[in-house]
């Protein structure tokens, strides 16, 4: 499908039918509270029900406990397999690039201000990578794994804030749009596949035709257990670069609230660096990332080590040289990929399984913190984490 204008316009104004509807009952009968205690306890696809789960959940549940139809599992297999080879690349990109790149767009950063939701950066994070490291493991879509759970309740989270942001009047729907609205939806698939790949580039890692278009396919099927609307979505790697260049055209530029949240992001990602010598290294790799303009536009500082970074692609070609050449240096750097993934996520989680509940209320204090404490580990608020 080729998007205009007009189209993304109307893409503004939908959001997710059955999510909404799903909601709102829970709402209106006072079971959000029951509903979020019972499904702790349920985290793994398969798992029985747990008895007293209110009724129009127990629907939407089970109405999205399978993925699409249309799934290609011989596709999806390369797209894990392209992640197992470029974990820590596909990692680097989603928090360096993908992440500022949502604050480039002025009225996602003012929803993620307004939604409070980045007052606790690392939450968002940790979701993000858990998320993702579900995706893209052997049995995601099996009886037992942690995805599809994982993709409902998320699901449910955006419809919720969507719920409580139009019930309180408290987001310009005539002007921008229903918030996490049709559009945004597939502008975050784009940004999670598309501005990777792009990012994959940058850093200098050569990638397959094939691997890329699976990587970008593994999001799409994820878009469709998120609510995005398959007649809408990209289709293929031309169709997704078309979109995401309009998208970005129609909506990129400067915020105070997009320069704010970048600010905290890169103090969130200098407590993980060991020390405070190569605390600069994280301004460093956004800017290059996300190109000087869009990186002044988010305040991004810059430091002596702009330079040094870009010799990045160099260091890494020689590692992807050895990759090539030995069987035991290729396992060994896909084992080390994976331990740093799991090292970065498990700083953001503390080791604890994140839970996307469905917010009861949204706070009204919703100013975030001009500053971070920095060197300070960060330690969540006990509502959004397991026993």
């Amino acid at each position: 499908m080729i998007h205009t204008e007009a189209s993304l316009d109307a893409l503004r104004q939908a959001g997710d039918e059955l999510a909404d509807a799903t909601v709102a009952t829970l709402f209106e009968r006072g079971e959000v509270g029951t509903f979020n205690t019972l499904m702790r306890y349920v985290s793994t696809a398969g798992a029985p029900l747990p008895d007293g789960l209110p009724e129009v959940a127990r629907e939407y549940l089970h109405v999205t406990a399978a993925p699409p139809s249309w799934v290609d599992w011989g596709v999806m297999e390369q797209a894990r397999l392209f992640f197992t080879d470029n974990d820590v690349h596909i990692t680097t990109a989603l928090s360096f690039a993908a992440m500022p790149a949502c604050y480039l767009v002025p009225h996602v950063a003012k929803l993620l201000a307004t939604t409070h939701g980045l007052k606790y950066p690392a939450k968002r994070m940790a979701e993000t990578g858990q998320f993702t490291v579900y995706l893209m493991r052997p049995d995601a879509f099996e009886a037992g794994s942690r995805f599809v759970p994982a993709a409902q309740k998320v699901r449910l989270l955006h419809a919720s804030i969507r719920h409580h942001l139009r019930r309180e009047d408290r987001w310009d729907v005539a002007g921008l749009g229903v918030p996490i609205c049709q559009e945004d939806m597939i502008g975050g698939q784009m940004f999670f596949s598309m501005l990777v790949l792009d990012s994959l580039h940058r850093l200098g890692i050569h990638m397959s035709t094939e691997g890329a278009e699976a990587y970008a396919y593994a999001w799409r099927v994820v878009g469709a257990m998120l609510g995005v609307d398959q007649e809408a979505v990209p289709k293929n790697l031309d169709e997704a670069r078309r979109f995401l260049d309009l998208y970005m055209l129609r909506h990129m530029g400067p915020s105070e609230d997009g320069a704010l949240l970048t600010r905290q992001l890169i103090e969130l990602y200098e407590e993980v660096v060991p020390g405070t010598f190569f605390d600069p290294v994280v301004s460093a790799l956004v800017r290059h990332l996300v190109g000087d303009t869009c990186a002044d536009w988010l305040e991004v500082p810059r430091t002596s080590w702009d330079t040094v970074v870009k010799a990045v692609p160099h260091l890494l070609g020689v590692l992807e040289t050895v990759e090539d050449r030995s069987p035991l240096g290729a396992w060994l750097l896909d084992r080390l990929g994976h331990l740093t993934t799991m090292f970065e996520l498990s700083s953001l989680t503390r080791g604890r399984v994140m839970h996307y509940a469905i917010p009861e209320h949204l706070k009204k204090d919703y100013g975030v913190s001009s500053t971070v404490s920095r060197k300070r580990r960060w330690s969540p608020p006990p509502a959004v984490l397991g026993p």
